[in-house]
């Protein structure tokens, strides 16, 4: 598809899906001319990226995509959502792009909207939208990347000075990795210890000067490079540390946490674990944007990959007349088609979920339960679409063979750029942890309440109705369920509400198990960690399984909104190709557990191998659906294939 070139009928009207709520923001950006287009085997040294990507971030300075995550009260239009959408179309090009970008505008730009107060929204956000005030986001620390609660870094307020101090106290305190910090920032957004009158209040955020107008380091502040990466070399990651730096009193961010004119702290939360769960729930924004940059660098490698499947010829057919294009062989269609089958699936859960964040943002929807159940969500999404599009993107080079492996074919950037996904903005493994956790709290109470025999007869229920909660097309997703056939059914795996109740019904039994092998942990003579730490397999497993399950509800909630039509039974077939290929993919859980017996297991194996085969003529029309410009798809090998 070139810029220009219209889509076929279905594959419009399958965009439409797929483009959801912010499909003006999606479609402005296909016509922009200054798209920042990624330039494959870009022969530049360190500086050159550098200075490239900072130049391309620039352009975006003061567009709508920058306004659209800014308070009324400094010109922005107060949408995240189509903040976050725009930086996910970034992610269709130039992945380096995309990390300053929301370096720069989501995350330190981020925090000031979220974390300061009137005063800082008027000082720093225009200059953060045009980029005359360029900044980092300094919270992870060498010693402690992950655990952000327990980070070395102090800001201790002196009152005769009216100032914070703010200190590294030791190597382990030095903040790590930090985008911007090495070349361009000059003012960090610094989460610290706050320390006021000798008691410590938790983790803040200080905004800390680390350049002056010239570029050199300010007083008291190290800065180093941390150099040549895997991918995103034109990010300029850092390293600081910061020796008794002073900055006035007011660069405290203090909408949960302000010293007042006599020095005293106060909060509108009293509890430090609440604050500080508070304070990061408002940055959930940062998680989410990585999650749509990753699956647009999927989807582009499944364009890529499917469309040289569709041309290239390997070996005759029998019949002696023609040569076989390589997506017609089965292996090949296993590896690809189940792919981008999830990649939809994974595509629609992420609108759902920034459909919820900007709800949440704008006041619509007011509820600590709702920001809670969001921070699970967007955790999950973000670990398993970053996952996904590291297995997608691998799966996809090799693919396209020899020709998948040369630079000017993308995959090299799209691999190197996009693997750092699985560890930034909260590793994935601590991040299912993070959700698992927050799934299991819904069984506090009914513990509390159970004796022995009790407990035992709970954990062995195999369905109940105190953990699922159906967040996305509720009342639509409980309907198709209470119409399906039971699990045990034949024809229970061909039947959405049937799928639906099979999902749920994995998620279910996992939690109530996995709840069960946790309550030890609370007797008296337990080694709680050891009881974690042993099941920490069956805690990820867990939350995987919930991932699945809300991503076949959004999956199933857009089909229902889809006019009748191709497109709309195309996308059915689709979601039952992510049900088949995900059940086949989990098939041992189901045989061990009794929800599939082994003939029936068989059955799995067979009806995704028909549904390949009736998804292989309409590949193509699916990866147009994802309405990448042609000039976005700057390969040899496309442009190779139009010369077939």
């Amino acid at each position: 598809m070139s810029a220009a070139q219209p889509l076929d009928p279905v594959a419009d009207q399958i965009r439409a899906v797929l483009d959801g709520r912010w499909a003006d923001v999606r479609q402005r950006l296909r016509e922009d001319p200054d798209f920042p287009v990624a330039e494959p085997a870009l022969e530049l040294g360190l500086e050159e990226h550098r200075q490239r990507t900072l130049e391309m971030v620039t352009t975006l300075g003061g567009s709508e995509l920058v306004r659209a995550g800014l308070p009324y009260t400094v010109g922005g239009s107060n949408d995240v959502g189509a903040a976050v959408t725009g930086l996910e179309m970034i992610g269709y090009g130039d992945l380096s792009v995309f990390v300053k970008a929301g370096v720069q505008f989501g995350l330190f730009g981020g925090a000031i909207a979220a974390l300061g107060t009137e005063r800082h929204h008027q000082r720093y956000l225009p200059g953060m939208a045009d980029l005359s005030l360029p900044g980092c986001f300094a919270m992870t620390e060498t010693g402690h990347g992950s655990d952000v609660q327990s980070i070395l870094t102090t800001a201790t307020y002196d009152p005769a000075e009216d100032e914070l101090v703010v200190h590294s106290p030791s190597p382990a305190a030095r903040k790590d990795y930090i985008g911007g910090a090495a070349r361009d920032a000059r003012l960090a957004a610094v989460f610290a210890q706050l320390v006021v009158d000798g008691e410590t209040h938790g983790v803040h955020c200080v905004l800390v000067p680390i350049r002056d107008e010239s570029g050199a380091a300010m007083p008291g502040v190290t800065i180093t490079d941390c150099g040549s990466k895997m991918g995103l070399r034109g990010v300029d990651n850092g390293r600081l540390m910061f020796d008794e730096v002073r900055v006035p009193r007011d660069n405290l961010l203090d909408k949960y946490g302000a010293i007042d004119d006599s020095g005293r702290y106060s909060s509108p939360i009293e509890s430090i674990n609440r604050r500080f769960f508070t304070m990061l729930g408002t940055l959930v924004r940062g998680r989410v944007t990585v999650g749509a940059g990753a699956g647009a660098a999927a989807r582009s490698a499944l364009t890529l990959a499917v469309r040289y499947g569709m041309q290239r010829t390997q070996f005759h057919h029998p019949d002696g007349d023609h040569e076989v294009v390589i997506l017609d062989y089965r292996g090949h269609q296993r590896e690809l088609l189940p792919r981008l089958a999830r990649s939809y699936a994974l595509a629609l859960a992420q609108n759902a979920l920034v459909e919820k964040m900007a709800a949440i943002s704008s006041g619509e929807i007011d509820s600590e339960h709702e920001q809670r159940e969001l921070e699970s969500r967007a955790a999950g999404i973000k670990a398993v679409t970053t996952d996904h599009a590291t297995d997608t993107i691998q799966a996809c080079r090799e693919a396209c063979g020899g020709a998948g492996y040369m630079s000017l074919n993308r995959f090299t950037d799209l691999k190197a750029d996009t693997d750092v996904f699985a560890t930034f903005e909260g590793d994935n493994t601590v991040l299912l942890q993070l959700l698992a956790k927050g799934m299991l709290t819904n069984y506090k109470t009914e513990f509390t309440e159970l004796d022995t025999r009790g407990a035992i007869l709970f954990g062995a229920r195999q369905v109940t109705t105190s953990v699922i909660e159906h967040t996305i097309g509720g009342s639509l997703i409980q309907r198709l369920i209470s119409g399906a056939p039971g699990k045990d059914g034949d024809d229970a795996l061909l039947d959405r509400g049937g799928q639906l109740a099979l999902f749920e019904d994995r998620e279910q039994h996992m939690t109530e198990t996995l709840a069960m092998r946790l309550r030890r942990a609370g007797d008296d003579d337990a080694d709680a960690f050891a009881i974690f730490n042993d099941a920490q397999d069956h805690l990820l497993d867990t939350a995987r399984a919930h991932v699945d399950r809300i991503a076949l509800e959004a999956f199933v909630t857009a089909i229902d909104a889809t006019p009748e039509g191709l497109g709309r039974d195309l996308l059915a077939k689709v979601c039952d190709l992510y049900v088949l290929s995900t059940v086949e993919a989990n098939r041992a859980w189901y045989i061990e557990h009794g929800r599939l017996s082994s003939s029936q297991s068989k059955g799995v194996i067979a009806r995704t191998n028909e549904l390949l085969g009736e998804i292989r003529p309409y590949a193509g029309t699916l990866v147009d659906a994802f309405a990448i410009p042609g000039a976005w798809l700057t390969t040899e090998m496309m442009a190779d294939l139009a010369e077939f």
